[in-house]
């Protein structure tokens, strides 16, 4: 039971320290985050869009992170590295979290659905299913599930390319949760991927070149940023890409907007 009781009690902590991260640099784009303990201590892989704001003015941030993270949540000397994501609309907790602001920020939930399908799909996913549930329209909980392309809802190719996430979002009319499942093109297993026929000229494909930075900061610590070249965030954060993405959102109809200009 002792070994029972500490995996709990690991997983627990995962849980909150996962929480934390979330609403400490939600501005960042936090997707998620690698722990392992080494000799030197625990090193911690924090995959978000925005390596900047998570180091901070002259480290500052990174250095108010280290300290938290050894004191509250109890690890021993972490090591932070930040990686950068390379396409963010193919992460579920990334577009978790975008949805989530639209909806506290006033937008219907069903806007926001199509907009976050529509964000996903032509970043080059196979398949996508959103389920959003809670006090969409009035006192009585209700659940509605949009899917696009192929998803595998079950079986071993289910658990291999199909990624997920869940957020919570408190509105006006009550707790909303966001369930996001993508199905990516790029984890096919090779056996079953379709074979097309070979044509005279190849196209070449450039893939993005990832640069390793070490930010150094007073003192020992090092920070190691995995930056991509090429990225199409124009945006400086999440909040002003939550905002740019509200407005191109207004000339999405909904079903609603739909049903009243046939009437």
């Amino acid at each position: 039971m002792g070994a029972v009781r500490n995996v709990i009690k690991d997983n627990y902590n995962m849980m909150l320290l996962k929480d934390y991260l979330r609403e400490q640099i939600k501005d960042a784009g936090f997707s998620h985050a690698e722990i392992s303990k080494t000799p030197l201590g625990t090193r911690v892989t924090l995959n978000v869009t925005r390596p900047g704001i998570v180091i901070g003015r002259k480290g500052s941030g990174i250095r108010e992170l280290t300290e938290k993270l050894a004191t509250e949540f109890g690890l021993k000397n972490p090591q932070i590295s930040v990686n950068e994501i390379e396409k963010p609309d193919l992460s579920p907790s990334v577009m978790c979290n975008r949805m989530a602001s639209h909806l506290e920020r006033g937008t219907a939930f069903r806007r926001a659905t199509m907009w976050t399908m529509k964000q996903i799909m032509e970043s080059g996913a196979m398949g996508v299913q959103i389920t959003i549930s809670g006090k969409l329209r009035g006192d009585r909980s209700a659940f509605e599930k949009h899917a696009a392309g192929i998803l595998p809802r079950a079986g071993h190719h289910a658990e291999v390319i199909v990624d997920e996430d869940i957020a919570h979002v408190q509105t006006a009319m009550g707790l909303i949760g966001v369930r996001i499942r993508i199905a990516i093109k790029e984890k096919l297993i090779p056996e079953f991927s379709l074979i097309k026929k070979v044509e005279a000229k190849k196209k070449i494909e450039v893939k993005p070149i990832k640069n390793v930075e070490e930010v150094k900061i007073d003192g020992d610590m090092k920070i190691e940023v995995i930056k991509v070249a090429g990225g199409s965030n124009k945006a400086k954060s999440e909040s002003e890409q939550i905002a740019i993405e509200a407005e191109k959102m207004k000339s999405i109809d909904t079903l609603e907007e739909d049903e009243a200009s046939m009437k």
